[in-house]
């Protein structure tokens, strides 16, 4: 007996010396020792193969020690990261480096230097231009809606597949200048056009009374504080005896979640607004309160009008309260957030779907108006600012529509309420 014991004892001090001499080498092979630990990046063996991580060690080690240049491996992982949020194939997934970060929070601010454009990536992987702002060095030099955008500076951006990074190589200091390429689908050779840099003011709502009792509002984009801007003008508008709202969100990429929800809240009966659903099923909804605008509305639509512009659209239309007149909407129904790492860099990454009301998500699908006007082959390039109001057959469709209307129950708000700003939220749609 005692011999076997001493044997089994010998055998499990053979294991463990074993197993000690595997981990002190493998801890001295990748860069690690007890006394000097280097820094480490875990995985959990259950998910990832050793054969992916061994590979990562060999061409870190090939490129430290075989490229012509001298290696920052500083500079490759922040390729990795970058790398992480590419490979998950959804353009709505972009991890940022510092200076990039800045200029997405640039947005937001207020202003910013450069040629005065909204732009999108389009479905077929290109930065398209979105709306040409009124007055901007981008209408000066003869950019219209729908070019897209496939060189800066001579450089190909074609293989670019984040809008912001090709962004921060549009924008600069006042002053200088940008030479951009195009391709624009009514012309047969690529378009060049040398844009001169400058600050740009961001309006993001505009209104006005079309006549004696026909409201206007138009958003361009649901940035932080349009609920409370879009509450000013909504009021302005009452007290001046409007009688029916078109709102108007064509050329409008989206924006802040929460900002959306607070200005359907204004419009529409009590019931549900929206819901989103992540990757475990978890549902969260956001539900509008008894008070609502009490009058005839119309919401106009087109294939740039996208995220938080569907939301508007979908919550209308499924709750009765108006109509939607257009051209089907771009079809992004999915929800980002947006997180700041601690070096000043960023991550926006895609959290949940949304679906409207009825239960109908519109990702990839979009939504269809009631009454479908296309403009004129004259404007089919021209951004909706640069469209005169005379001319816009589908404003004057939604104008007519609203004739036709009966008044909802009136609202219980007062016009001359103006809330608190909602905060920005840090779950976005843009």
């Amino acid at each position: 007996m005692a011999d076997k014991a001493k044997k089994r004892f010998g055998a499990a001090s053979l294991v463990i010396v074993a197993l000690l001499t595997f981990i002190v080498t493998t801890l001295i092979y990748y860069g690690r020792d007890i006394n000097n630990p280097a820094y480490s990046i875990s995985f959990d063996p259950g998910n990832v193969s050793y054969g992916n991580i061994q590979k990562i060690n060999d061409i870190r080690d090939i490129l430290s020690t075989a490229y012509y240049k001298e290696i920052d491996e500083d500079v490759l992982l922040e390729g990795m990261a970058e790398g992480m949020a590419y490979a998950l194939d959804d353009p709505y997934t972009v991890y940022f480096d510092a200076e990039q970060m800045q200029l997405f929070l640039e947005e937001a601010e207020g202003s910013y230097s450069g040629i005065g454009v909204t732009v999108n990536m389009d479905t077929d992987g290109l930065l398209t231009v979105v709306e040409p702002f009124e007055g901007s060095p981008a209408i000066e030099a003869g950019m219209r809606q729908g070019d897209k955008i496939i060189g800066v500076d001579d450089e190909d951006v074609t293989g670019i597949n984040d809008e912001y990074l090709i962004i921060s190589k549009i924008k600069g200091p006042e002053g200088t200048t940008v030479k951009l390429t195009v391709y624009r689908p009514s012309e047969p050779l690529p378009v060049e056009m040398v844009i001169e840099r400058r600050i740009i003011k961001i309006d993001n709502i505009k209104s006005r009374m079309l006549d004696a009792e026909t409201g206007y509002i138009r958003i361009v984009k649901f940035d932080g504080e349009i609920y409370y801007y879009f509450e000013q003008k909504l009021n302005d508008l009452i007290n001046q005896g409007m009688k029916s709202l078109i709102i108007d969100v064509r050329d409008n990429p989206g924006g802040s979640y929460d900002q959306v929800v607070a200005i359907i809240d204004r419009l529409i009966p009590e019931g549900l607004i929206v819901y989103t659903e992540d990757r475990d099923g978890n549902k969260e909804e956001e539900s509008s309160d008894p008070q609502n605008l009490g009058m005839p509305l119309a919401i106009l639509i087109n294939e740039y009008s996208a995220s938080a512009s569907e939301i508007l659209a979908g919550a209308v239309r499924d709750s009765g309260t108006g109509i939607l007149v257009g051209e089907k909407t771009f079809g992004k129904g999915l929800v980002q957030s947006l997180v700041t790492l601690d070096d000043g860099s960023g991550l926006k990454f895609t959290i949940s779907t949304y679906f409207t009301p009825a239960g109908f998500c519109i990702h990839d699908i979009g939504i269809e108006p009631d009454i479908k006007v296309e403009l004129s082959e004259q404007y089919k390039y021209f951004a909706v600012s640069q469209i005169p109001e005379t001319e816009d057959i589908q404003l004057s469709a939604a104008r007519e529509a609203l004739k036709g209307i009966s008044p909802p129950v009136s609202s219980d708000i007062a016009p001359d309420a103006v809330p608190d700003a909602v905060p920005d939220a840090v779950p976005d749609i843009q």
